[in-house]
């Protein structure tokens, strides 16, 4: 396995021991997680690979499926001589974290769910490929596009309708690093892995059913609205009551802006710190 990882060194000289281990959304890759990373502050530190079929890890064959990608990231411990970590997951890498906790609970002290993880059953006959279109909407529409021109990639995404909070370098990085190509341009991401991938996080049952075999502390931060920035978003108060698990609002954010605005990321980077100092 030679994937492409993400490194946010711990500087603070009383940093956990531990590093935490940050996996991406369905089409994203793990620069996404930059806005978070500025704000742990070198305070532990943070790896944040491309799963395998995005980005800098695009080459890596498949199969793929969530729970490959839950074993990249107990390979990737093994690598580093890393015995045990917080995991960190956001959309579809919230069950990615869930399953690597319920496959290897003895290598994941914890888990932070960022808008993701918990999954509810489907309408019998549902077609998962037309749901995960209707679902991301832009995100995977871009897989079939080409940009002329990075400018023109930046505007795709300014004009989602999601993407309406301030545009920093961070953000930018993550973004920009999808791209491949010398113009046209096209997204990294190679459309098996996308699809295998989504019919697993919304039909699978490992993926599925991980949030409720977690046997180590859990947290889910649920963000206001939803991909589109519609309100409500997939978790609320009420579909999330009663869980073994806390749901936390993230107030004021959307499915994207939890993890790339300064105030969703601030959350997410304080839930982090909290299970790192005690692990």
């Amino acid at each position: 396995m030679s994937l492409e990882v993400h490194e946010w060194p711990a500087t603070a000289p009383s940093s956990p021991a531990a590093p935490v281990v940050a996996v991406h959304g369905i089409t994203a890759n793990g620069l996404s997680w930059g806005p978070v990373a500025e704000r742990l502050a070198g305070r532990v530190t943070l790896l944040a690979p491309d799963l395998r079929g995005r980005a800098g890890s695009r080459a890596e064959p498949g199969p793929y499926g969530l729970g490959r990608h839950a074993d990249d990231l107990i390979a990737l411990l093994d690598e580093r001589g890393v015995d045990r970590a917080v995991f960190a997951g956001h959309s579809m890498g919230a069950y990615v974290a869930a399953i690597a906790a319920s496959r290897h609970p003895s290598r994941v002290t914890a888990v932070v769910m960022v808008d993701g993880g918990l999954a509810f059953p489907l309408p019998a006959g549902t077609d998962v490929d037309a749901l995960l279109t209707t679902v991301l909407g832009p995100a995977i529409a871009r897989l079939d596009a080409t940009f002329a021109t990075r400018d023109d990639y930046r505007e795709f995404w300014r004009r989602h309708p999601a993407f309406g909070f301030p545009w920093t370098p961070a953000l930018e990085a993550y973004l920009m690093h999808d791209l491949v190509g010398d113009g046209p341009y096209r997204s990294s991401c190679v459309a098996e892995a996308i699809r295998v991938d989504g019919a697993d996080m919304f039909a699978g049952p490992e993926a599925t059913s991980a949030f409720h075999r977690l046997r180590v502390p859990a947290v889910l931060l649920r963000a206001d609205r939803g991909l589109l920035d519609q309100s409500p978003g997939a978790y609320t108060a009420g579909n999330t009551a009663g869980l073994p698990v806390p749901a936390v609002r993230v107030p004021g954010t959307n499915h994207y802006s939890i993890l790339a605005s300064d105030e969703g990321a601030a959350v997410v980077a304080d839930h982090i710190l909290r299970f790192a100092d005690t692990s």
